[in-house]
């Protein structure tokens, strides 16, 4: 079966494409062949990425509060789940957020605000804030994430500075309608157009594990590149008290590993993200899906937690790949921030052993 797979990247390098029956392949790999599909959907990654990692900063500009009945959503109305809820940051409060991650290693910082869409107003907030934020940080890219868009107010923010715009389709048409009811599969599909039609960067991908089959996964995949999407986010369903979706665990890491491997083999070519849930559900295996993936969230996410933003740039780095902007520096020395623990537990101490 190993040779299937690096059959495969070799017919895609020489022009060919992924079919859904290809994608099936992948998607329903044995656990044995985990590593030849990672090898095999490496070499697409290495082709187009090279050994670099994009590192993209989220910036929740407005929290919960939200009319749409998303069901994985912890921010969706009808939600009870105990996040923070506030309305809009201020210009001075966004870029304080902004700058954190920038400083940190980001190149992209995604700012992203709760409800259905933005009204004209909202939309001057956020052009505004772009405009500060690139007079600051000249070469940062912006996406904005806001919901469904209106007339005019792509072109709003591109005039803005604006780079790309984030709508997820979430999930594949013939299984919108069971994760959510107050918009429609399409509504997400036009307000991608819109953001293409301005020149902004489509930004859309997904959410595995809401009881969608492997054929509507795959069906995603390939919705997201007839759309055209530049980059995809995978994430990863993030179970929430208070939502629908509690208690929903559908996902095992090597699972998580063959849905970004797909990804792949589907959009060579693509930035794919490893989103939210990377840290719940790929655990160990997050830095095996960097293999096959090139770009993640640092830090935290809208609602959520991530894990130390320190810890994720090691993982760059031990995994033999670079943050993309830093590929002329110098890669810092390791060992004296890791300086071995002299053992003060277990045998020969009245300290409990580690185990």
């Amino acid at each position: 079966m190993s040779v299937q797979f690096d059959q495969l990247a070799t017919r895609i390098l020489d022009g060919g494409a992924a079919s859904a029956t290809d994608a099936l392949a992948v998607l329903r790999a044995s656990d044995a062949d985990l590593m030849a599909v990672v090898a095999a959907a490496g070499r697409l990654r290495r082709a187009h990425f090279g050994n670099t990692v994009k590192v993209n900063y989220l910036v929740n500009l407005k929290s919960g509060l939200c009319p749409e009945n998303c069901n994985y959503c912890s921010q969706a109305l009808g939600s009870d789940a105990p996040i923070l809820k506030y309305s809009w940051l201020s210009k001075d409060e966004t870029l304080q957020q902004a700058g954190a991650g920038l400083r940190g290693g980001a190149t992209r910082v995604c700012m992203v605000s709760s409800g259905r869409g933005p009204s004209n107003r909202d939309i001057e907030k956020v052009a505004e804030m772009t405009e500060a934020l690139k007079d600051e940080y000249p070469d940062v890219e912006v996406c904005a994430c806001l919901g469904l868009l209106k007339d005019g107010q792509a072109e709003r923010l591109k005039k803005a500075g604006v780079d790309a715009y984030n709508h997820n389709i979430n999930t594949a048409a013939s299984h919108h309608d069971t994760i959510v009811q107050t918009h429609t599969y399409d509504d997400r599909v036009d307000t991608i157009d819109r953001a293409k039609s301005a020149g902004l960067s489509p930004c859309s991908g997904l959410i595995a594990g809401l009881g969608e089959t492997d054929e509507q996964l795959i069906e995603a995949l390939f919705a997201l590149k007839d759309l055209g999407s530049d980059s995809i986010p995978v994430n990863f369903l993030m179970p929430f008290d208070g939502t629908p979706f509690e208690d929903t665990w559908e996902l095992s890491p090597t699972r998580c590993v063959k849905i970004l491997a797909m990804a792949r083999f589907v959009c060579p070519d693509k930035e794919l993200r490893i989103a939210g849930g990377r840290e719940l559900h790929l655990r160990s295996l997050q830095a095996i899906a960097l293999h096959v993936a090139n770009s993640i969230f640092l830090g935290d996410y809208l609602t959520s937690e991530g894990q130390e933003a320190r810890a994720d740039i090691e993982m760059i780095r031990d995994n033999g790949f670079v943050v993309l902007g830093t590929e002329d520096e110098p890669v810092a020395p390791t060992g004296a921030e890791h300086d071995p623990a002299i053992r003060r537990r277990g045998a020969g101490t009245e300290v409990a052993a580690n185990a």
